[in-house]
């Protein structure tokens, strides 16, 4: 008697482990611009992180007795935590994280393959709940301010602008808030710009550890496309989606009316660029067929849009791709493909049937 096994039942070269070795690869740029920004503090939270996933990982592969380190799913997953962590947290907050991102999000769930939402967005939400404070206080690169006080964000600065109704553009709002670099300044002045834009795109601008150079990971991101680890669809559509509302309705909580929102500064700052390309693009918390992803994507990006500008948070991306990774059976159910070979019957057929 033959065994049937459980799809996918055609296999490619591709294996796991290479695929979460090329993501690491993608995601080192950023990283190490991170710790470059931050210093070595930074770097100790990215590898607490990364050993916490990963020892947890171990540990409940002894109780199933099934090796699960070889895959790097664990290392990855640690290094998002980390990456998604502010350079001065306290070390024992990336351990839960990782801690809570392994064993309650993937291994309750059945482990790698099984898991509803992405494990390092989970981690990630878990805490900040938990440790509101600690995970809202940021530093500037060490160039821009060297005593290492914390400083707002430009999201943040964007959103205590709306909270206390003031009214006009980003780049106005921000002034004094946030300093500029000189080098944003003369790139600004010849672009017709925000200053803001051109240091959140570089990596000038406080923040999470590996979201503050929005360049480094959209090189992160090609190279997974062009890998064909991910699908351009999902970065592409909810980068782009975003951007059109902040456009049309952005403007609206700034009382600059309909289409005068900003563009490259909410586009740029905060985790938007880690997150297209990196979380929302998880295989198996997506849907499965190019049209679910085009609908996960554009909810993606209303569900951040609508949390940064008119909810309490300043950032909306963890939360609008774990709505999307709950709603993902849902699209998966009514965006279905044709099954091949498929020939519908003619209507006289079916009515003379019924």
């Amino acid at each position: 008697m033959r065994r049937v096994s459980a799809s996918p039942h055609i296999h490619g070269p591709l294996r796991t482990d290479r695929a979460m070795i090329y993501v690491i690869i993608a995601l080192l740029p950023s990283a190490i611009w991170g710790v470059w920004a931050f210093g070595l503090r930074a770097l100790a939270v990215l590898l607490v992180s990364i050993a916490s996933a990963m020892l947890v990982e171990y540990l409940l592969g002894l109780v199933s007795k099934e090796s699960t380190l070889r895959d790097f799913s664990a290392a990855v997953t640690g290094l998002l935590v980390g990456m998604n962590m502010p350079p001065a947290v306290p070390l024992y907050i990336p351990i839960i994280a990782s801690a809570f991102a392994i064993a309650v999000v993937k291994w309750t769930f059945g482990g790698l393959g099984c898991n509803w939402m992405n494990p390092a967005l989970a981690g990630r939400v878990f805490v900040f709940f938990s440790f509101t404070s600690q995970m809202s206080a940021f530093t500037l690169p060490r160039w821009m301010q060297l005593d290492g006080m914390s400083s707002a964000t430009p999201l943040s600065a964007m959103k205590t602008a709306i909270s206390g109704g003031a009214a006009g553009r980003s780049a106005e709002l921000l002034s004094g808030s946030i300093p500029s670099t000189d080098l944003a300044i003369a790139v600004a002045d010849k672009l017709s710009i925000s200053p803001y834009a051109v240091d959140a795109f570089l990596g000038n601008v406080g923040g999470c550890i590996g979201e503050v150079s929005a360049l480094l990971l959209i090189v992160g991101g090609i190279f997974l496309i062009a890998k064909g680890i991910i699908a351009w669809r999902i970065p592409v559509i909810y980068i782009g989606s975003f951007a059109l509302l902040s456009w049309v309705f952005g403007g609206i909580p700034y009382g600059l009316g309909a289409f005068h929102g900003e563009i490259l500064v909410p586009v740029f700052s905060g985790g938007l660029m880690l997150g297209a390309f990196f979380m929302a693009t998880d295989w198996v918390t997506t849907p499965t067929t190019p049209k679910g992803e085009i609908v996960f994507a554009i909810g993606c990006g209303f569900f951040t849009f609508l949390i940064r500008y008119f909810g309490s948070l300043p950032e909306g991306v963890s939360l609008a791709i774990i709505m999307m990774n709950i709603i993902t059976p849902t699209i998966d159910r009514f965006v279905k493909v044709k099954p091949f070979g498929y020939v519908p019957k003619p209507k006289k057929e079916k009515e003379a049937k019924a």
